[in-house]
């Protein structure tokens, strides 16, 4: 039987952000639970192969930073060999993680070809060999799966109007899943084939709650895709039966997106989350604290401020001044060149955790929506470091007021 830790703990309806490469890293996730923090944080998605060898551990540790504000925080891994998710799992527990995630959606072809991922759908028996292998590795830690409905299943004959998408929706994967007593089972409303481009089929909730409920499991389930809101997002866990939510998408630009469900202030503060005693116990838990503590010593007086308290009106950015949303992606800015490029403790070979690059995605989401906005975009995209964002920021600002 599985643990189900802190989802238990959890009021209905649960609200999850979704883990995203390259977006929702340890920067970003810092600057949402200071303007609005979700439930459950989730990390990026890390290589348990990765994680499971020496050399390769170490680049991957940055993907794994995060404060003691983000908690309860749950790491996703992936992988098709079950040794290697043991080693993570027990890994992400001596970090001290709250969950572990193991993702069978993703419809990466380089991911499928680890058998990791998607490629999960079609290969039932290993996917309770990975759920037992993460088990054994987490003690005790509450184990969940992100995954879709289906990775590309045939229209039956005679498919028409009359027959809906019901096929799309591949119940013995489901009930595979659910056997395994995951504390929570996130699905992604899409078939692998579908990527992110189809609406996501919502009107296939109620049938899947339904698998859980006639198998009478306890596991959460949680929905994924086109959630726009919280708001939204509650509608359609009243509508469709599901015990809560994931939002993705609509976090891009908008880290006020949660900012209705925190009535308290968070601290700010960038902590490492493993004990010293813990510590002690392990040279690459060593490395990990160092690379906290500099992100710590980092922060100065402005960004150790308290959250600012957002109304409920702000959700989804709405009521949010052209001058606090820049204001914030500046912040944003200086705090993941902080965190990963002007970082001392590169990797190995001296470049930078993570590219600069990175924070353009940011742009083209919190630079829209005004006067000026296409203008401000394309000259952000030509800074090489947060000095020259802010510098071009304010100078836009100075125009506008």
């Amino acid at each position: 039987m599985n643990n189900f830790g802190f989802w238990e703990k959890l009021k209905k309806p649960i609200f999850a952000l979704a883990p995203m490469a390259n977006i929702t890293d340890c920067a970003f996730r810092q600057i949402i639970a200071k303007y609005g923090k979700p439930n459950v944080f989730y990390t990026e998605f890390v290589s348990a192969d990765g994680l499971a060898h020496p050399v390769a551990q170490e680049k991957l540790l940055v993907d794994l930073k995060y404060g003691e504000n983000e908690h309860p925080i749950v790491a996703q891994i992936f992988g098709g060999k079950s040794e290697n998710i043991k080693i993570a799992s027990a890994l992400c527990k001596e970090l001290g993680f709250d969950g572990i995630d193991i993702n069978m959606g993703c419809p990466d072809r380089s991911v499928e070809k680890q058998c990791a991922g998607a490629a999960m759908m079609k290969n039932p028996k290993l996917a309770r060999e990975v759920i037992r292998a993460a088990k054994e590795g987490a003690s005790g830690l509450p184990i969940s799966v992100k995954t879709r409905i289906g990775y590309n299943p045939p229209p039956p004959k005679g498919f028409g109007r009359a027959g809906k998408n019901d096929y799309l929706l591949d119940k013995e994967w489901i009930k595979t899943l659910l056997e395994e007593d995951l504390a929570a089972l996130i699905i992604h409303l899409r078939t692998r084939k579908e990527m992110s481009d189809a609406p996501a089929h919502w009107e296939l909730m109620p049938r899947i709650v339904a698998i859980r409920n006639e198998m009478s499991k306890k596991t959460l389930i949680l929905g994924n895709g086109d959630a726009v809101d919280t708001d939204d997002a509650r509608k359609k866990c009243k509508k469709y039966g599901c015990d809560g939510v994931m939002l993705g998408r609509a976090i891009f630009g908008n880290p006020w997106l949660f900012a209705n469900l925190a009535r308290v202030k968070h601290d700010c503060q960038i902590e490492h989350p493993v004990s010293d005693s813990l510590v002690k116990k392990s040279q690459i838990l060593n490395k990990f604290k160092k690379i906290f503590s500099l992100a710590t010593q980092s922060r100065n007086s402005a960004e150790r401020s308290e959250c600012v308290a957002v109304s409920k009106k702000s959700e989804s950015g709405a009521g949010i001044s052209i001058q606090k949303k820049l204001s914030v992606m500046v912040e944003h800015t200086k705090l993941f060149e902080k965190m990963f490029v002007s970082n001392p403790l590169r990797q190995g070979s001296g470049r930078p955790s993570k590219n600069f690059a990175v924070m353009k995605k940011h742009y083209k989401a919190y630079v829209n929506g005004f006067n000026g906005a296409k203008e401000l975009r394309i000259k952000l995209m030509e800074a090489d470091n947060a000095e020259q964002v802010e510098k071009i920021t304010n100078d836009f600002l100075a125009k506008i007021e």
